[in-house]
């Protein structure tokens, strides 16, 4: 049995999946915001780190449903980014992350990230886990 029922993963955890992913959730979901930064990584100037985005992007969504961005994770984006406020940092450069920190809560999943600390002050509103 794994330790959370379900998982959202960041597009940090998208990119390169983390290892005993199994261990940590029963199962694992991606947001349409990841597939929105996964899209804008596609544009890049070496073609060969454009095509093997390319490729992972399809993979990407080959293995995923991608949960929507809907109108209740917008009205928690509300609570996240004061809370984020709150805490004594600007929510506005981590807009994306907080969006998909408000899709988690929504989901009352735990949120995996290689970039914790883009998640700072949030904590009592959506479980965050580090992970390598």
């Amino acid at each position: 049995m794994s330790e959370h029922a379900l998982a959202l993963l960041d597009t940090s955890c998208v990119i390169e999946y983390p290892d005993r992913l199994d261990e940590l959730a029963d199962a694992a979901a991606i947001s349409t915001l990841t597939v929105a930064e996964l899209a804008f990584g596609l544009y890049h100037d070496e073609p060969a780190v454009a095509a093997a985005r390319e490729e992972r992007y399809r993979q990407v969504l080959s293995e995923f449903d991608p949960v929507p961005y809907s109108a209740r994770a917008a009205h928690l984006y509300g609570a996240v980014a004061e809370s984020v406020r709150r805490s004594g940092r600007n929510p506005r450069p981590r807009r994306i992350d907080l969006m998909l920190a408000s899709v988690a809560a929504e989901l009352d999943a735990v949120l995996l990230t290689r970039n914790p600390d883009d998640f700072a002050g949030i904590d009592h509103l959506v479980t965050v886990v580090a992970v390598t």
